[in-house]
C-alpha cells in the first residue's frame, strides 16, 4: 500500500464517496477533492479535504502535491479534459479513470452518445500524456432503479416502462467502488481496463418484479411506447440515448463479464441483493 495520498475526484459523488470510505477504512491515506468547505463536511474523518473544479485546472495544483494516484471522474464539461490531464500526468503516476463500456462489442454499449464520446477523449488525453492508466467501465448501474422507479413504487403506482423486455445486467455500485479501491491499493492494475457488470441478464420487467418480490407485494408492469416515454421525459438529455441502447439490445442476451469476480474474489452483488438492501428507497413515502 502506498504511503502518499490517493486523490480521488469527486469524492462526495455515489461512487466518489463510497471510494473514499473503503479507502479511508482500509488505513490509505485519502485526499478527496471538493468544490467547497462546507461539501467536505460529509466525508469520513480520515479524508484530507482540498478545494478545486475540473473547470479549473490550476485550482488541483494544490491537491495534486504529493499524490502518485488519482482516482479520475469527470463530472464537468469537455472543454478542461485537455488540461485536466495536463496537470494530472506533470503530478501524478497513474490515473484510474472511471469511464464506460463503449468499447463493449454489445448493441446495447455501441449506440452513439455524448458522454461515451466525452470518455473517449478523455481516455485518448490520458494515453497521449504518458501517465499510466487503469480503465473502469461499469455497465448499467442497479441503483437507475431509484431514480427510474422509486417515486411510482412508492406511491403503489403501475410502472410503465419501454423495452421491458430488454436485458441489462445492472451492477451494484458498492462492486463498482471495491473494484475502484482494489486497483487503487493494489499493485498490478497499470494498464487495466475493466468492464464491470452484475451477475445475471435480466429484463428490465424483470427488474420491476424482483423489486415486487422483495417488498412483499406485486408490482404491475406495463409497457409504454417509445413516443410517450420521450414525451414524458422532454427536456432529459438522456432519454434518447436509452432508448437508442433499450431497442439494440432487444433480443440480445445482456452483456456479462466476470471481471468483479476476478479482483474482489467474491461473487458481485445479485439484483435481490441489492433491491434487498434498499428496500426503505420504495417504501418510505417521505423521501
Amino acid at each position: 500500500m502506498e504511503h502518499t495520498p490517493v486523490l480521488v475526484t469527486g469524492a462526495t459523488g455515489r461512487i466518489g464517496r463510497a471510494v473514499t470510505d473503503l479507502l479511508t477504512e482500509a488505513g490509505a491515506p485519502v485526499r478527496a477533492l471538493v468544490r467547497s468547505t462546507e461539501s467536505a463536511a460529509t466525508l469520513p474523518a480520515g479524508a484530507e479535504s482540498v478545494v478545486g473544479d475540473l473547470t479549473a485546472p490550476e485550482s488541483l495544483d494544490a491537491a495534486l502535491r504529493g499524490v502518485r494516484t488519482v482516482f479520475l471522474v469527470w463530472t464537468a464539461p469537455p472543454d478542461t479534459a485537455a488540461a485536466v490531464v495536463e496537470r494530472l500526468a506533470a503530478h501524478t503516476r497513474r490515473v484510474v479513470h472511471l469511464s464506460a463500456p463503449h468499447r463493449t462489442p454489445h448493441p446495447f454499449f455501441r449506440q452513439p452518445n455524448p458522454m461515451a464520446a466525452l470518455h473517449a477523449e478523455i481516455e485518448r488525453l490520458i494515453t497521449a500524456s504518458g501517465v499510466a492508466a487503469t480503465t473502469v467501465r461499469p455497465g448499467l448501474f442497479a441503483s437507475n432503479a431509484l431514480l427510474w422507479w422509486a417515486d411510482t413504487i412508492r406511491g403503489g403506482g403501475v410502472v410503465r416502462w419501454p423495452y421491458g423486455a430488454a436485458e441489462t445486467a445492472p451492477v451494484d455500485d458498492r462492486d463498482v467502488a471495491a473494484v475502484v479501491a482494489r486497483t487503487l491499493l493494489d499493485d498490478g492494475h497499470a494498464g487495466g481496463d475493466y468492464v464491470l457488470t452484475g451477475p445475471e441478464a435480466l429484463s428490465q420487467a424483470e427488474q420491476v418484479s424482483i423489486i415486487g418480490q422483495v417488498l412483499g407485494r406485486r408490482i404491475a408492469f406495463e409497457e409504454l411506447a417509445p413516443g410517450d416515454f420521450r414525451r414524458q421525459t422532454a427536456g432529459n438529455p438522456a432519454a434518447d440515448m436509452l432508448l437508442a441502447a433499450w431497442a439494440a439490445t432487444m433480443g440480445h442476451p445482456a452483456y456479462i463479464t466476470a471481471t468483479v469476480s476476478d479482483i474482489l474474489g467474491r461473487p458481485p452483488r445479485t439484483f435481490r441483493q441489492w433491491a434487498t438492501d434498499h428496500t426503505a428507497a420504495f417504501t418510505d413515502v417521505r423521501r
